[in-house]
């Protein structure tokens, strides 16, 4: 017998046992869609802060990079001695380093007095920071003391200090109970370590801390030469340093950052435990439509196999709901995601964007979880007795 389902107005079998009621058809893909949806987001806030957490590590000018062994993650720097980052100049790799400070200092809202938790860059003005050739020129405004460049994309609860400034006004506030004044504005991003950032010479760094030892550092920035290879020159460092500071390149400070939300915290735990909730949602729902289907219409599969079908034939059938279901489901699923993310990233600033990757992930989820509920309404196929019918 033909394996080709097809009714007499030229319509596939599949498709029209499932727009035969509207309501049925309406309530599965809604519950596809819904499922979709969750997994988008959660799956997307997921990667959205683990990206967030590299914010600032994606814009160093860097090739390897020093931090000391003791430092869990952006909110938690160790010091280390700068020298270490001097002595790396020994190789002949090395064309230039940078020593930054870093820690998180309470910024005063200079409206409303508030206090809020930033991240403080403290480094040369005159040394290579950022990617970024636009920050070079403003640098400069950080060799008086007491200025500070302010990222114009922080939080708002830290003030309307980036419309102050456009607005040319003197921009002046309070860090660690200390007097500082917005030389210039910068443009990094939040982190989900850190809601807004600032940047400042080492000098001033050190006077909003002053406990801080001048000959010590939290990340040493070290760029190589053209034609030089960052995973060997890492390898020359780790013989060359002692042990109390740790050696990394860009990419592998980057995994550090992100390893730390990933598996020392509970989040990448909780966002993924929320996709695979929608996961199972979805697979509850599209089982209970396709089983009712197959149970309402078990006379019709009766017949058919009285007529000569094959068990596997039927089966197909139920595979093409299930691919249908899937396909018309994900649709409405993803135009929600983009929705979302638009709204999610004007809101908290996070990068949360739809990727390739995440787009064929949740389809490929969808896809198994309506072929898996497709594979599991078939077994009723099998009460399918052909003498019933008589």
């Amino acid at each position: 017998m033909s394996g080709g389902f097809w009714s007499s107005r030229g319509i596939p079998l599949a498709s029209l046992m499932l727009i035969r009621q509207p309501v049925r058809l309406a309530v599965a893909l809604a519950g596809i869609s819904f499922a979709g949806i969750l997994m988008f987001m959660q799956l997307g806030f997921r990667d959205g802060l683990f990206d967030a957490s590299v914010t600032v590590h994606r814009l160093f000018d860097a090739d390897i990079v020093l931090i000391s062994p003791r430092s869990t993650s952006s909110v938690s720097m160790a010091g280390f001695p700068k020298r270490r980052l001097v002595q790396t100049m020994a190789l002949p790799e090395v064309e230039g380093i940078t020593p930054v400070n870093w820690n998180l200092l309470l910024w005063r809202n200079p409206e409303t007095r508030g206090t809020r938790s930033i991240l403080a860059l403290g480094f040369e003005p005159g040394d290579p920071l950022f990617t970024d050739p636009t920050l070079s020129p403003k640098a400069k405004k950080l060799t008086q003391k007491g200025r500070v460049l302010f990222d114009e994309k922080s939080r708002p609860e830290f003030g309307p200090v980036a419309e102050w400034f456009r607005e040319g006004r003197v921009v002046e506030s309070e860090i660690a109970g200390k007097r500082i004044r917005v030389a210039g504005l910068i443009g990094l991003g939040t982190s989900f370590g850190a809601d807004g950032n600032l940047l400042t010479s080492s000098e001033t760094f050190l006077e909003l801390l002053p406990n801080t030892s001048p000959g010590s550092i939290e990340v040493g920035l070290i760029r190589l030469k053209a034609d030089a290879d960052p995973a060997l020159a890492v390898e020359r460092l780790k013989t060359l340093l002692p042990d109390d500071v740790s050696v990394l390149t860009k990419q592998g400070f980057i995994d550090f950052e992100q390893n730390y939300w990933k598996t020392g915290t509970s989040i990448g735990f909780i966002f993924t435990l929320g996709a695979a909730m929608g996961f199972v949602v979805g697979c509850v729902i599209v089982y209970q439509v396709l089983y009712s289907d197959v149970s309402d219409h078990l006379p019709e599969y009766a017949t058919l196999m009285a007529m000569g079908y094959r068990l596997n034939t039927l089966f197909g059938v139920v595979v093409r709901e299930g691919l249908l279901l899937a396909l018309f489901g994900y649709l409405p699923a993803y135009a929600a995601g983009q929705g979302l993310y638009l709204l999610v990233r004007n809101a908290t600033q996070l990068p949360v964007a739809m990727d390739f990757s995440r787009a064929f992930t949740v389809f490929t989820m969808i896809l198994i979880m309506c072929m898996a509920s497709a594979g599991l309404a078939m077994r009723r196929l099998v009460d399918a007795d052909p003498a019933e019918i008589f």
